[in-house]
This record gives C-alpha cells, structure tokens and sequence, in this order.
C-alpha cells in the first residue's frame, strides 16, 4: 500500500497513514557512534503492521532486532527516518512527548520482568497508573482487574520473591495491560521461563490478541515466533524475509 503525500506551506510533506495501520515505519535507520567508527543498527527499514496483527520480529544477535523493538516503542528515536503510531509522527517528538504517547498507547513486557523487588504485585501494576496522574481509588480497581485477567487475584499482595517465574511474568503482562494500550510489544518473554510455563504464557498472549491487541513479538525462538500470523527477519539491520507463519498458512 503506497503512502500519500502532500505538501504543507512550509514545504515539508506531509504523509497520511492509512487507518487500519498502527505501526508505520518508513526507511527507519539507527546509528552509533563508536569513536571514529559509525555502527549501523539499522539501515533504511520499512514495515506496516496493521490493527490486531500479530507479528514475531526474529533475527539472531546483534541483528537489529531490539534496536526495532526499542524505536516502535518510542524509547529511543531513530537516526533517520519516519515513523507512526496511531496516526502520529513519533520519530520527531521529543522525550516528554514520547513518553506520553508511549504511557498511553504501548504495554511493555520484558524478559526480566522488571518489577520492583519490595512491591507487591498489586503496587507493581499500579506504577504505570501512578505516573500518568490516575486517581487512587481508579488505580486499585484497574491494576485488581488487570491482575484477575491474567488469573493472579490470590497473588496480589505476594511480592516478585514469593511468586514463581511464571507468575512473575503474569504480573509483568498485567502491567502492561493496566492503561488499556492498544499495542503489546513483548521483548523474548519466555527467555526466562520453562518450555511450559512459556507455553503458559504464550497462551495468555494469544488471548490477548483475540481480545483486539496488537501484538509485536521479539524473539529468536523459531518455535515462540510461531504463535504470532506473520514472522519478520532481520539480519545486518535489514529486512531479510517478511511473510505469513505457519499458524496464519494452517487457519
């Protein structure tokens, strides 16, 4: 699908996204600087990811693949390049505007689960809520539903020490639910899980998307990236294959 450019008075052009596409991703480059020595993470990516898709971004280490992960997440900005979310041009705000578009539009869930070791899981998913100002009893209802849509009501008050890896990961995907995000970027979240607590919690994942969620899965477990409709590969910052996975060919 071809973008649609228009000039504004100024001269710069102006590119309308189409709406059923949340991520836009337009000749993205990402480079560092290495004393004289410049390091291409990425080098001129282009991808769209459409509403309630879910994609798997696999490619082996130092391919690029977290570099994509940290920019579609609007913790970092690219070198070059443009880039949507929802409609907005991310690639040129600033800090304090990528945070705000990041606290409202995008779940994390990390491989580390980064909780906070003294909180109890019922405070570790009500931080998010804290930050963006929500009112306390609000706060306590939304993180107690978030923990129950991920089957934790009994562990609420448990803290990270007193649950298992997998719930861990449970509280961590509640989180990352609790500001209602439309998008749910998950960076190898089985990493540091059994096969089947992962398969657990892959599972949880795929409801997620039933429900409506974007998902965009970074991994570089063949038999992880399965469970997402489409699988993209990168390799030296590039773009190597993008195509169906074998559970979109089977349904």
């Amino acid at each position: 699908m071809a973008i649609d450019t228009t000039e504004e008075a100024e001269g710069r052009s102006v590119t309308e996204v189409p709406s059923g596409d949340v991520i836009v991703v337009e000749d993205l480059w990402k480079t560092y600087s290495m004393g004289e020595q410049e390091v291409h993470a990425l080098q001129g990516i282009s991808v769209r990811i459409r509403h309630n898709e879910y994609v798997a971004i696999m490619g082996p280490s130092g391919s690029g693949k977290s570099t994509l992960m940290n920019l579609i997440g609007c913790l970092d900005t690219p070198t070059r390049g443009r880039y949507w979310l929802s409609g907005h041009l991310v690639s040129d705000l600033n800090d304090d505007e990528l945070a705000r578009i990041r606290n409202k539009e995008i779940g994390f869930v990390f491989q580390t689960f980064n909780l906070l070791a003294r909180a109890t899981a019922l405070h570790n998913v009500e931080l998010p809520l804290i930050y963006n100002g929500t009112p306390a009893a609000e706060r306590l209802e939304r993180a107690e539903e978030a923990l129950r849509s991920v089957n934790l009501e009994g562990r609420m008050n448990h803290k990270p020490n007193e649950l298992s890896g997998g719930q861990r990961q449970r509280v961590a995907i509640a989180r990352a639910l609790v500001n209602r995000p439309s998008i749910i970027l998950a960076d190898e979240p089985t990493g540091n899980l059994d096969s089947k607590t992962g398969d657990e919690i892959m599972a949880l994942l795929d409801n997620l998307h039933a429900h409506g969620n974007t998902i965009v899965l970074v991994t570089h477990e063949p038999d992880i990236a399965e469970y997402a409709h489409r699988v993209v590969h990168i390799r030296d910052g590039k773009i190597f294959s993008d195509q169906p996975s074998g559970k979109a060919m089977q349904t």
